[in-house]
């Protein structure tokens, strides 16, 4: 059966090649300074800079345009996209940008070379924003002025302000083991907690090899609510590392339970009103520390993927999973008294996971309905429930290759948009294609016919999205599709011509083109 999807065809290639090479090269001499000079040329910091419109990674606005950051072989510009006019421009004057921001700065800025890769546009557009040296700068787009304003959020908070309100207005953050929120325009703190203490903190992200000093929360789409959890790891037995440097060696402990033990981190789910601080303490045995995708409560990149809030944000849906990943409840919370209620459990006997690399089940309390996935017949599935009985209605998907990641639930037209491997035959059963369903199971539509591998990026409206594909022996291209598939235009296509021959995974790359 089909489990882990790496995360790009080039790495099984490259890794493949290069333990081949050096196994063949070592069976014959001995490896040389030279040698080892010569293969650091082929690695990917000296290689990435040598490769020319690729890595398109687009930020989507809500108005069905999107921006992205091109690399060329003169240095980086920013592009701006309107999907439905299908029209490509550059997203600000950048030369006009590059003066004002080295004026106003006190340093100097080239238009191909800024000092930023990320921005937001203002409300109206007609403004860009980014961070720069512990400054928020604000610069019009035809480049005629740029002004800075300290960043409270980089200097008040540091890494831990993190968690920011849907409406922009509120940031949470955790201060001796309890949560605050700051307000975004005066930096003003409000304590929402109490009684959190060492040990027994409020969103605490600690418990295991991957820690930050982040808080794990979800907001309300009203931006009122915050679900998160009070983490219990009192008695829990430590884990010791030694950091080995000149000097003195320093220790990092931190809880950690391993096999066997008796007592465990778990959490004790809370929902906190933000207006009025106080907090409801969901009314329910305390959970494992676990989540339907990973051993901790958060995974890649620290979402925290098995909760969901109802859109007006009085029922809060999550998933509790055991310690050993056979069993998983999904429940759904009246975040007003507290109560939960059972909706499914499935019981599997070697390891349940939700999907791959994002939870694929869906809380859709507007039709009293849920998307679940399961592997029940030896394939990663997506089954429709009901949400008040728990009955299942039907199966989705169905047949031989696995649901990878259910990316959108088109409820009005009752769609989904998946990705998934292993459903086209003749090729790699590894890489991602992109696919459209009804909730009936009828009407599975390809959305991505080429033979590679495609990485999906979608707009907010679930229009168009951006579909960047490529296989070992073909780079990149990156191209904008309609939600039928349908090519509305090519963004980019990666140009490897500065490469030396040895550092391509495949020679053919030069003979074939793009593709």
């Amino acid at each position: 059966m089909l489990k882990r999807v790496p995360k790009h065809p080039f790495l099984r290639l490259a890794i493949a090649s290069s333990v081949a090479i050096i196994s063949g090269a070592a069976q014959q001499r001995t490896l040389t300074s030279a040698d080892y000079a010569r293969a650091e040329k082929f690695m990917p910091y000296n290689t990435t800079p040598l490769v020319f419109h690729s890595g398109v990674r687009p930020t989507w606005l809500a108005d069905d345009r999107f921006w992205y950051r091109n690399t060329t072989a003169e240095g980086a510009e920013f592009v701006l996209v309107d999907a439905a006019r299908a029209t490509r421009v550059p997203a600000f004057d950048h030369a006009r940008l590059a003066a004002a921001l080295s004026t106003a700065a006190g340093t100097t800025y080239r238009a191909n070379r800024l000092p930023f890769t990320d921005f937001e546009f203002s409300a109206d557009g007609q403004s860009i924003s980014f961070n720069l040296r512990n400054h928020r700068w604000t610069c019009d787009r035809q480049g005629s002025q740029c002004a800075a304003k300290v960043n409270t959020e980089a200097v008040a908070g540091g890494r831990g302000a993190r968690g920011l309100s849907p409406d922009k207005k509120r940031s949470v953050f955790i201060r001796d083991y309890n949560l605050w929120i700051r307000d975004v325009a005066t930096g003003k703190e409000t304590q929402l907690t109490t009684d959190g203490v060492k040990d027994f903190g409020y969103a605490t992200d600690n418990a295991g090899w991957t820690r930050s000093d982040r808080p794990i929360v979800l907001w309300s789409p009203d931006s009122k609510k915050i679900a998160t959890y009070q983490q219990d790891q009192r008695g829990v037995g430590e884990m010791y590392l030694v950091e080995t440097k000149v000097g003195h060696p320093a220790l990092q402990a931190w809880k950690y339970p391993l096999p066997g033990d008796d007592v465990v981190t778990t959490i004790q789910r809370v929902v906190i009103d933000v207006d009025d601080p106080h907090v409801v303490r969901l009314k329910m045995p305390a959970d494992q520390h676990r989540s339907s995708l990973c051993d901790d409560i958060a995974c890649r990149g620290g979402e925290w993927a098995d909760v969901q809030w109802s859109p007006d944000g009085s029922h809060l849906a999550f998933v509790s999973t055991s310690r050993d990943h056979k069993r998983e409840q999904l429940r759904i919370a009246d975040v007003t008294t507290g109560a939960v209620r059972d909706v499914i459990e499935e019981t599997v006997s070697t390891f349940f996971e939700s999907g791959n690399g994002r939870a694929n089940w869906r809380y859709l309390p507007s039709s009293s309905e849920v998307i679940w996935f399961s592997e029940r017949d030896n394939w990663g599935h997506l089954y429709l429930y009901d949400l008040e009985t728990g009955r299942l209605k039907n199966q989705i998907t169905a047949g031989e290759g696995n649901v990878a990641q259910l990316l959108r639930v088109d409820e009005q037209n009752r769609m989904l948009y998946f990705t998934g491997v292993g459903r086209e035959k003749s090729r790699d059963p590894y890489f991602n294609h992109f696919y459209r369903i009804g909730f009936d199971g009828k009407h599975l539509s390809l959305l991505t016919p080429e033979d590679s591998n495609h990485e999906i990026t979608l707009s907010k409206s679930g229009r168009f999205f951006v579909d960047s594909y490529s296989k070992p022996d073909v780079p990149p291209v990156a191209v904008l599709r309609d939600s039928e598939g349908k090519l509305v235009s090519t963004l980019e296509k990666a140009d490897i011509s500065k490469l030396p021959d040895g550092s391509r995974p495949c020679r053919s790359w030069s003979k074939r083109g793009t593709a």
